[in-house]
Protein backbone atom coordinates (compact mmCIF):
# COMPACT_ATOMS: atom_id res chain seq x y z
CA UNK A 1 0.00 0.00 0.00
CA UNK A 2 0.71 4.13 -0.58
CA UNK A 3 0.82 5.56 2.97
CA UNK A 4 0.77 9.56 2.93
CA UNK A 5 0.65 10.77 6.61
CA UNK A 6 0.11 14.41 7.12
CA UNK A 7 2.37 14.67 10.65
CA UNK A 8 2.24 18.23 12.55
CA UNK A 9 4.48 18.36 15.97
CA UNK A 10 7.12 20.89 16.28
CA UNK A 11 9.34 19.17 17.85
CA UNK A 12 11.21 16.26 16.21
CA UNK A 13 11.99 14.76 19.58
CA UNK A 14 8.56 14.42 21.00
CA UNK A 15 6.50 11.42 21.77
CA UNK A 16 4.37 12.10 18.23
CA UNK A 17 7.43 12.79 16.43
CA UNK A 18 8.93 8.98 17.58
CA UNK A 19 5.33 7.40 17.12
CA UNK A 20 6.08 8.77 13.43
CA UNK A 21 9.47 7.45 13.01
CA UNK A 22 8.24 4.46 14.37
CA UNK A 23 5.50 4.33 11.52
CA UNK A 24 7.41 4.71 8.48
CA UNK A 25 10.05 2.36 9.78
CA UNK A 26 7.57 -0.22 10.41
CA UNK A 27 5.85 0.26 7.76
CA UNK A 28 8.96 0.15 4.93
CA UNK A 29 10.09 -2.82 6.84
CA UNK A 30 6.99 -4.64 5.92
CA UNK A 31 6.98 -3.44 1.81
CA UNK A 32 4.79 -0.50 2.20
CA UNK A 33 5.68 2.81 0.28
CA UNK A 34 5.61 6.08 2.87
CA UNK A 35 5.24 9.62 2.22
CA UNK A 36 5.65 12.07 5.02
CA UNK A 37 4.00 15.42 4.75
CA UNK A 38 6.03 17.49 7.90
CA UNK A 39 4.21 20.27 7.82
CA UNK A 40 6.64 22.09 10.33
CA UNK A 41 9.83 20.85 8.85
CA UNK A 42 8.14 21.97 5.43
CA UNK A 43 7.01 25.39 7.10
CA UNK A 44 3.80 25.19 5.85
CA UNK A 45 1.85 28.39 5.00
CA UNK A 46 -1.02 27.77 6.86
CA UNK A 47 -2.78 31.09 5.84
CA UNK A 48 -5.07 30.94 3.17
CA UNK A 49 -4.84 33.89 1.12
CA UNK A 50 -4.73 35.38 -2.79
CA UNK A 51 -1.06 34.56 -2.66
CA UNK A 52 -2.34 31.24 -2.90
CA UNK A 53 -3.63 32.40 -6.75
CA UNK A 54 -0.51 33.56 -8.16
CA UNK A 55 -2.41 34.27 -11.56
CA UNK A 56 -5.16 36.15 -10.26
CA UNK A 57 -5.86 39.87 -11.11
CA UNK A 58 -6.30 41.80 -7.44
CA UNK A 59 -8.80 44.05 -8.96
CA UNK A 60 -11.69 43.48 -6.47
CA UNK A 61 -12.66 41.55 -3.26
CA UNK A 62 -10.77 37.96 -2.91
CA UNK A 63 -13.83 35.54 -3.33
CA UNK A 64 -11.39 32.68 -1.94
CA UNK A 65 -13.71 29.68 -3.17
CA UNK A 66 -14.52 31.15 -6.48
CA UNK A 67 -10.51 31.92 -6.62
CA UNK A 68 -9.73 28.15 -5.63
CA UNK A 69 -11.93 27.07 -8.16
CA UNK A 70 -10.39 28.85 -11.07
CA UNK A 71 -6.78 28.05 -10.13
CA UNK A 72 -7.41 24.26 -9.67
CA UNK A 73 -9.35 24.13 -13.52
CA UNK A 74 -6.68 26.15 -14.84
CA UNK A 75 -3.80 24.04 -13.25
CA UNK A 76 -2.57 27.31 -11.87
CA UNK A 77 -2.96 26.77 -7.96
CA UNK A 78 0.53 27.65 -6.16
CA UNK A 79 2.88 24.76 -5.91
CA UNK A 80 2.73 23.67 -2.96
CA UNK A 81 -1.06 23.31 -2.87
CA UNK A 82 -0.62 20.79 -6.42
CA UNK A 83 2.15 19.00 -4.70
CA UNK A 84 0.14 17.95 -1.82
CA UNK A 85 -2.88 17.49 -3.90
CA UNK A 86 -1.14 14.94 -6.14
CA UNK A 87 0.23 12.95 -2.25
CA UNK A 88 -3.22 12.88 -1.45
CA UNK A 89 -4.59 11.16 -4.86
CA UNK A 90 -1.13 8.90 -4.47
CA UNK A 91 -2.36 7.52 -1.35
CA UNK A 92 -4.39 4.31 -0.59
CA UNK A 93 -4.35 5.46 3.22
CA UNK A 94 -4.20 8.85 4.67
CA UNK A 95 -3.06 9.03 7.93
CA UNK A 96 -3.47 12.34 10.45
CA UNK A 97 -0.64 12.72 12.90
CA UNK A 98 -1.12 14.97 15.40
CA UNK A 99 -0.90 16.52 19.48
CA UNK A 100 -4.73 17.09 20.46
CA UNK A 101 -4.24 21.07 21.37
CA UNK A 102 -7.09 22.97 22.76
CA UNK A 103 -10.21 20.59 20.93
CA UNK A 104 -8.97 20.25 17.57
CA UNK A 105 -5.56 19.85 15.74
CA UNK A 106 -2.58 21.82 15.40
CA UNK A 107 -3.16 25.38 13.15
CA UNK A 108 -0.10 24.34 10.85
CA UNK A 109 -2.48 21.18 10.05
CA UNK A 110 -5.65 23.35 9.78
CA UNK A 111 -4.76 25.62 7.27
CA UNK A 112 -2.88 22.66 5.19
CA UNK A 113 -6.77 21.31 4.75
CA UNK A 114 -7.75 24.98 4.26
CA UNK A 115 -5.75 25.20 1.12
CA UNK A 116 -5.35 21.76 -0.43
CA UNK A 117 -8.85 21.17 -0.29
CA UNK A 118 -9.26 23.49 -2.99
CA UNK A 119 -12.73 23.92 -4.86
CA UNK A 120 -13.08 21.12 -7.56
CA UNK A 121 -10.78 19.32 -5.74
CA UNK A 122 -12.30 18.11 -2.56
CA UNK A 123 -15.79 20.04 -2.67
CA UNK A 124 -17.90 21.34 -5.05
CA UNK A 125 -18.01 18.20 -6.86
CA UNK A 126 -21.10 17.11 -8.89
CA UNK A 127 -24.48 17.39 -9.51
CA UNK A 128 -25.80 19.85 -6.62
CA UNK A 129 -29.93 19.75 -6.59
CA UNK A 130 -32.06 17.80 -4.65
CA UNK A 131 -31.30 14.70 -2.97
CA UNK A 132 -28.35 14.53 -5.06
CA UNK A 133 -26.49 17.80 -3.01
CA UNK A 134 -23.12 17.16 -4.36
CA UNK A 135 -20.72 14.21 -4.47
CA UNK A 136 -19.85 14.04 -0.79
CA UNK A 137 -19.99 12.59 2.27
CA UNK A 138 -18.99 8.86 1.24
CA UNK A 139 -18.49 10.21 -2.41
CA UNK A 140 -15.98 12.22 -4.05
CA UNK A 141 -12.49 12.25 -5.50
CA UNK A 142 -10.77 10.63 -2.75
CA UNK A 143 -13.37 7.98 -2.61
CA UNK A 144 -11.99 4.28 -2.03
CA UNK A 145 -9.12 5.57 0.07
CA UNK A 146 -8.66 4.72 3.72
CA UNK A 147 -7.51 7.47 6.12
CA UNK A 148 -7.43 7.40 10.15
CA UNK A 149 -6.12 9.89 12.99
CA UNK A 150 -3.33 9.26 15.28
CA UNK A 151 -3.21 12.09 18.08
CA UNK A 152 -1.99 12.17 21.14
CA UNK A 153 -3.53 14.01 24.42
CA UNK A 154 -2.36 14.97 27.36
CA UNK A 155 -5.50 14.52 29.62
CA UNK A 156 -7.18 11.34 31.28
CA UNK A 157 -9.36 8.90 29.21
CA UNK A 158 -12.44 9.52 31.56
CA UNK A 159 -12.37 13.07 30.41
CA UNK A 160 -13.38 12.31 27.30
CA UNK A 161 -15.74 9.74 27.59
CA UNK A 162 -19.91 9.62 26.77
CA UNK A 163 -19.66 11.26 30.38
CA UNK A 164 -16.18 13.30 30.55
CA UNK A 165 -16.23 16.91 31.37
CA UNK A 166 -14.13 17.37 28.11
CA UNK A 167 -17.17 15.87 25.90
CA UNK A 168 -17.00 12.74 24.33
CA UNK A 169 -13.82 11.91 22.02
CA UNK A 170 -15.72 10.79 19.08
CA UNK A 171 -17.69 14.04 19.39
CA UNK A 172 -14.45 15.86 19.42
CA UNK A 173 -12.76 14.57 16.71
CA UNK A 174 -16.10 14.58 14.72
CA UNK A 175 -15.32 17.56 12.43
CA UNK A 176 -12.34 15.98 11.73
CA UNK A 177 -13.59 12.40 10.88
CA UNK A 178 -16.65 13.21 9.56
CA UNK A 179 -15.81 16.96 7.79
CA UNK A 180 -12.22 16.49 6.19
CA UNK A 181 -12.23 13.01 5.30
CA UNK A 182 -15.41 11.05 4.75
CA UNK A 183 -16.47 14.71 3.44
CA UNK A 184 -14.27 14.01 0.36
CA UNK A 185 -15.45 10.27 -0.21
CA UNK A 186 -12.56 9.02 2.12
CA UNK A 187 -13.48 5.30 4.31
CA UNK A 188 -12.61 6.61 7.90
CA UNK A 189 -10.70 4.07 10.59
CA UNK A 190 -11.19 4.04 14.21
CA UNK A 191 -8.57 7.10 15.54
CA UNK A 192 -5.94 5.86 17.38
CA UNK A 193 -6.01 8.08 20.65
CA UNK A 194 -3.31 7.78 23.62
CA UNK A 195 -4.15 9.60 26.70
CA UNK A 196 -2.17 10.88 29.41
CA UNK A 197 1.41 10.78 27.30
CA UNK A 198 2.96 13.26 28.86
CA UNK A 199 2.75 10.67 32.40
CA UNK A 200 3.71 7.80 29.99
CA UNK A 201 6.64 5.30 30.89
CA UNK A 202 9.27 4.26 28.63
CA UNK A 203 7.74 0.92 28.63
CA UNK A 204 4.18 2.42 27.98
CA UNK A 205 5.61 4.94 24.97
CA UNK A 206 6.90 1.29 23.63
CA UNK A 207 3.54 -0.48 23.83
CA UNK A 208 2.13 3.03 22.25
CA UNK A 209 4.54 2.35 19.30
CA UNK A 210 3.95 -1.35 18.83
CA UNK A 211 -0.21 -0.45 18.96
CA UNK A 212 0.08 2.01 16.86
CA UNK A 213 2.16 0.02 14.26
CA UNK A 214 -0.74 -2.83 14.20
CA UNK A 215 -3.42 -0.10 13.69
CA UNK A 216 -1.86 1.16 10.55
CA UNK A 217 -0.95 -2.46 9.43
CA UNK A 218 -4.58 -3.31 9.31
CA UNK A 219 -6.06 0.24 8.08
CA UNK A 220 -6.86 -1.56 5.14
CA UNK A 221 -8.99 -4.42 6.49
CA UNK A 222 -10.30 -3.01 10.40
CA UNK A 223 -14.24 -2.11 10.17
CA UNK A 224 -13.96 1.36 9.40
CA UNK A 225 -16.47 4.09 11.18
CA UNK A 226 -20.25 3.44 9.39
CA UNK A 227 -21.22 6.62 8.65
CA UNK A 228 -24.03 6.95 6.77
CA UNK A 229 -23.22 8.14 3.05
CA UNK A 230 -25.70 11.37 1.92
CA UNK A 231 -26.65 9.76 -1.27
CA UNK A 232 -27.24 6.49 -0.38
CA UNK A 233 -30.74 7.07 0.84
CA UNK A 234 -31.03 7.52 4.26
CA UNK A 235 -31.11 11.51 4.26
CA UNK A 236 -33.99 13.33 2.11
CA UNK A 237 -33.99 15.87 -0.29
CA UNK A 238 -32.87 18.20 2.17
CA UNK A 239 -30.13 16.62 3.49
CA UNK A 240 -31.60 15.40 6.50
CA UNK A 241 -31.95 12.03 8.11
CA UNK A 242 -34.92 10.50 7.17
CA UNK A 243 -37.26 9.33 10.75
CA UNK A 244 -37.33 5.72 10.10
CA UNK A 245 -33.61 5.68 10.81
CA UNK A 246 -31.54 6.50 14.38
CA UNK A 247 -34.18 5.38 16.75
CA UNK A 248 -33.54 6.30 20.17
CA UNK A 249 -30.46 8.13 19.06
CA UNK A 250 -29.33 11.82 19.79
CA UNK A 251 -26.29 13.65 18.54
CA UNK A 252 -23.89 13.37 16.13
CA UNK A 253 -24.85 9.17 16.64
CA UNK A 254 -27.63 9.59 14.46
CA UNK A 255 -25.26 9.67 11.37
CA UNK A 256 -23.39 6.39 11.79
CA UNK A 257 -25.57 3.43 10.81
CA UNK A 258 -26.20 0.33 13.17
CA UNK A 259 -24.89 0.65 17.05
CA UNK A 260 -22.13 3.71 17.19
CA UNK A 261 -18.64 3.77 17.59
CA UNK A 262 -17.24 4.33 21.02
CA UNK A 263 -13.20 4.64 19.87
CA UNK A 264 -10.54 2.82 20.78
CA UNK A 265 -8.82 3.36 24.56
CA UNK A 266 -5.34 3.75 25.54
CA UNK A 267 -3.89 4.80 29.07
CA UNK A 268 -0.44 4.77 28.52
CA UNK A 269 0.57 2.25 30.57
CA UNK A 270 2.36 -0.64 30.50
CA UNK A 271 0.21 -4.25 30.89
CA UNK A 272 -2.79 -5.02 29.45
CA UNK A 273 -3.25 -3.83 25.84
CA UNK A 274 -6.92 -5.28 25.03
CA UNK A 275 -8.73 -2.91 22.76
CA UNK A 276 -11.43 -1.54 25.05
CA UNK A 277 -14.41 0.54 24.56
CA UNK A 278 -16.85 2.20 26.61
CA UNK A 279 -20.30 -0.50 25.97
CA UNK A 280 -22.01 -0.29 24.48
CA UNK A 281 -20.63 -0.20 21.13
CA UNK A 282 -20.67 -2.32 17.84
CA UNK A 283 -17.09 -4.20 18.68
CA UNK A 284 -17.78 -5.04 22.41
CA UNK A 285 -20.59 -4.48 24.02
CA UNK A 286 -19.44 -6.66 27.15
CA UNK A 287 -16.44 -4.04 27.91
CA UNK A 288 -16.64 -1.45 30.47
CA UNK A 289 -14.08 1.83 31.05
CA UNK A 290 -11.21 0.86 33.22
CA UNK A 291 -9.37 4.13 35.62
CA UNK A 292 -7.24 6.19 34.11
CA UNK A 293 -3.23 5.76 35.20
CA UNK A 294 -0.20 6.71 34.13
CA UNK A 295 3.28 7.04 35.45
CA UNK A 296 6.80 8.57 34.05
CA UNK A 297 6.99 11.30 32.24
CA UNK A 298 7.35 12.49 28.26
CA UNK A 299 6.63 15.12 26.53
CA UNK A 300 3.60 14.60 24.01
Amino acid sequence: MKYLIVYAHPEPQSLTGHLKERAVEALEAAGHEVVVSDLYAMRWKAVADGEDFPDRRADGPLNYALASKEAFEAGRQAPDIAEEQGKLLWADAVVLQFPYWWYGMPAILKGWFERVYAYGFAYGVGRHGGSQWGRRFGEGVLQGKRAMIATTVGGRMAHYGPRGVNGPIDDLLWPIQHGLLFYPGMTVAPPVVFYEVNKASPEAVEEMAETYVRRLLDIATVEPIAFRPQNAGDYDDLQVLKPEHGAGLAGLALHQSGTPLVSNTFLGVAGDQRVRHFAPTSRDDDERAHACRADGGRSR
